[in-house]
């Protein structure tokens, strides 16, 4: 049995989604810059997309910028941010993706902004006093930038309530939010959030395309510099299939919230009930086993000792997860993420992030818990 339990890192493509690709890479070939009736089609399918993932963000269709991805996106936010906006200050976590946390590292070296990290929680959840008094202590143009959920131990942030308390000190708000697009509503009328970002792979779409949303008030200036693509915002022309089946994944997404999430929901709180089952020892990172403060997608488990070659040991009896972030698979550092919240000695122990999706069943599970039983006798 081959069992895929690394949705945090990537998803599935959705059977329409590949279909729909196909077919367009087959009859819809114009660039969408040209003025003829191919090129015109292409660009209505782009634009399309835009208004249709708009509608789902009760956004303008003018503010979202289609992208290679989430990391291009928060490149092209926060470089924004500090070159165009005049921010010269960023709060942050420690426990970002690291294409907020480089990319933060690399203004301050070049643009010489102050950083500042919030404080966090024993679970790795923002402490959302020491936000405010962040806030309160604000001199200069301040951007916060803290992901909605966390890519490796769910937590979930109180988006509304710090978009309320940024909007009350007049700090603007990014949001790293690809493990939340596609898996929960965000009303972007209701939750005043300045910047966010998507990729299209976290959500049963294609790989090398994403969004940033930007609110219409602030002029972004492109990263890439060519033709005027993108409003002027992004050289390059559009991946159209691309764009047109991220659209797609995004409805089809949406259109099952409720049920698929209640579905995976099963599925990790069945898995969770079954390791407290098999090891009283085994224990949960961030908050990623309360189901009300973590995503229903992913679960950080904490095993008693170290197990040598883990991930590997159980790739080899067919089943995928991670360590952590996926983007960090090359490294030799461990999690940046559990580094920040758990003891030296706990952090030695091995973490495992499982992060299951709708093509998942509870047979896989029942599957998964047996291998790690054989691993922990």
């Amino acid at each position: 049995m081959k069992i895929y339990f690394d949705n945090a890192a990537t998803t599935p493509l959705h059977p329409e989604v590949i279909k729909e690709v196909s077919q367009l890479m087959a009859s819809t070939y114009g660039n969408p810059s040209s003025s003829h009736q191919f090129g015109r089609h292409a660009k209505t399918l782009v634009e399309q997309a835009r208004k249709s993932i708009a509608k789902h963000l009760k956004a303008s269709a003018n503010e979202l910028i289609f992208t290679a991805g989430g990391t291009e996106a928060d490149n092209l936010i926060l470089q924004n941010a500090v070159n165009n906006l005049g921010v010269k200050r960023i709060i942050t976590s420690a426990i970002e993706h690291h294409a907020v946390l480089n990319m933060v590292a690399a203004l301050k070296i070049k643009k010489n902004i102050e950083v500042h990290f919030v404080k966090l929680t024993p679970q790795g959840a923002v402490d959302l006093e020491d936000l405010e008094q962040l806030l309160k202590d604000m001199s200069v143009k301040t951007l916060v930038s803290l992901m909605y959920i966390n890519n490796e131990i769910s937590n979930l942030l109180p988006l509304k309530m710090v978009a309320n308390l940024c909007q009350t000190y007049g700090a603007y708000f990014h949001s790293d939010t690809v493990q939340a697009i596609g898996h929960y509503a965000i009303d972007l009328e209701e939750i005043p959030i300045d910047f966010l970002v998507a990729s299209a792979h976290k959500f049963h779409g294609p790989k090398g395309v994403g969004f940033a949303f930007i609110r219409k008030k602030f002029g972004i200036k492109p990263l890439i510099i060519g033709g005027a693509q993108e409003h002027g915002t992004r050289a390059g022309t559009e991946n159209v299939h691309s764009i047109a089946g991220m659209a797609l994944a995004l409805d089809l997404a949406l259109e099952n919230l409720d049920k698929d999430k209640k579905y995976v929901e099963n599925l990790k709180s069945h898995f969770i009930n079954q390791l407290k089952k098999l090891d009283k020892n085994i224990t949960f990172n961030g908050l990623s086993n309360d189901l009300k403060q973590s995503s229903y997608v992913t679960l950080n488990v904490r095993f008693p000792k170290n197990i040598p070659m883990m991930l590997f040991k159980l790739d080899l009896k067919g089943i995928a997860v991670s360590g952590g972030s996926a983007c960090q698979s090359g490294s030799d550092k461990g999690s940046h993420v559990l580094q920040a919240i758990l003891s030296a000695a706990e952090a030695q122990k091995s973490s495992v992030r499982f992060s299951f999706s709708k093509f998942n069943t509870l047979a896989e599970v029942d599957f998964a818990l047996l291998a790690l039983k054989e691993l922990l006798d």
